[in-house]
């Protein structure tokens, strides 16, 4: 049995004094489970069947992968999940130091933006953006304006705070710019993060890993080819088979100057059934509450466009908490583009034609996103020449 050293993933049959702390942690996230609380077992170090339910549970409420695995992601979800808005003061803790985060943050910035104060992007961390719309907040209830929450701000909060629909007060920058754009892709900066494999899946093999990666980098460089015809730019947050963690792709994100992200993944899964499409946006997937209208806008668009195109199964969109979409600033996609453990999928995905229809399909997505109504035309239908028609037109106007 895993001894369970500090560092190191927490898993079934684990014994650790970690555990017990890890049971605290979930009950304090809300989790409920039978034989949880560590005063109800006889050995609470021990990573028993309850805290592995316990551990799924927290992990499919969070949209999380649900492996029972307490790894770095479930880690991060479980601190932040451990603060109620009003449990502490949060603040901004200035550049180059690690931003307070945590569910009372996200609390405050949904608040927030729906009283108008607040128009970033709801992503749990205080950063710049949130440090003014609390000042904004304080000197409109004749507070001092500091830009740290504590309770003076909170009751303001629940004073002022009425019962109003859910706005997207938070997105309405987003659209604002999006409105104002031309049809044109030219001078747009576009992220394309190609998945460098699946070493989330224990059934994956090192081959499996390596397919996976060079599908998505040929993709991504299929996509960049079209895109800088047109003038755009794209940035990859990975080059070849360099690999990066999650946070630093999402630097490269913020680095980039971008107005829209996709990442390209391939699924795996131990049943040789499974198969299809499907495409990810930040929401939360316990309520099926849009955090970012223009990724959900964005998935549906590519989504439709792969299975247009492909005949491929349609597995659908769904909202995700994961880092890589939340923490991003920016609209961001996760598209799935079949699964590796599939014979179908894999022979397909391992087909140069194949991959340039879904590289045409990506690039054609991207494009609708950017059309009035008039020029739009319906999923399937517009050609990637048509792409350089929409921005030969752009540039005649422009002129």
């Amino acid at each position: 049995m895993n001894a369970g050293q500090a560092g190191t993933d927490l898993q079934r049959s684990d014994i650790s004094q970690r555990v017990i702390t890890l049971r605290r942690r979930l009950i304090r996230a809300g989790v409920s489970v039978s034989y949880l609380d560590p005063a109800d077992v006889n050995n609470p170090s021990f990573f028993d069947d309850h805290v592995d339910a316990a551990v799924r549970a927290f992990q499919q409420s969070r949209g999380l992968i649900v492996d029972g695995i307490v790894g770095e992601e479930t880690d991060r979800s479980l601190s932040e999940a451990q603060f109620k808005l009003g449990d502490r003061t949060i603040g901004y803790n200035g550049a180059g130091n690690t931003p307070t985060r945590g569910d009372d943050v996200t609390e405050l910035q949904r608040q927030l933006s729906h009283l108008g104060f607040f128009y970033g992007h709801i992503d749990g961390e205080f950063g710049p953006p949130t440090q003014a719309a609390v000042e904004e907040l304080q000197r409109n209830v004749g507070l001092e304006a500091t830009g740290s929450c504590n309770g003076a701000t909170i009751s303001a909060l629940a004073r002022i705070n009425r019962s109003i629909s859910a706005s997207k007060a938070f997105s309405l920058r987003d659209y604002e710019r999006l409105n104002q754009a031309s049809a044109a892709l030219s001078g747009r900066v576009i992220v394309l993060d190609p998945a460098p494999g699946n070493g989330q899946s224990a059934d994956s093999s090192n081959q499996k890993r390596l397919a996976e990666s060079h599908i998505t980098s040929d993709i991504g460089e299929r996509v960049s080819s079209i895109l800088d015809r047109f003038g755009a730019r794209v940035v990859f947050t990975r080059i070849e088979d360099q690999y990066r963690t999650p946070r630093e792709r999402i630097e490269a994100v913020h680095d980039s100057g971008a107005s829209l992200a996709i990442t390209l993944h391939c699924d795996w899964l131990s049943n040789p059934v499974a198969s299809g499409v499907s495409a990810f946006y930040w929401g939360l997937p316990e309520s099926n509450e849009t955090r970012s209208p223009i990724g959900e806008r964005v998935a549906h668009l590519l989504q439709r466009e792969v299975v247009a195109r492909t005949g491929m199964v349609d597995l659908g969109v769904h909202p995700r908490s994961w880092e890589t979409l939340r923490s991003s600033r920016i609209p961001s996609v996760q598209l799935e583009l079949g699964y590796l453990s599939n014979d179908d999928d894999a022979a397909r995905l391992a087909t140069p034609v194949f991959r340039q229809i879904l590289a045409d399909a990506i690039v054609i997505g991207i494009q609708r996103l950017y059309l009035v109504e008039e020029d739009d035309h319906p999923t399937g239908s517009l050609g990637v020449d048509d792409v350089g028609r929409f921005n030969e037109i752009d540039a005649e106007r422009e002129a």
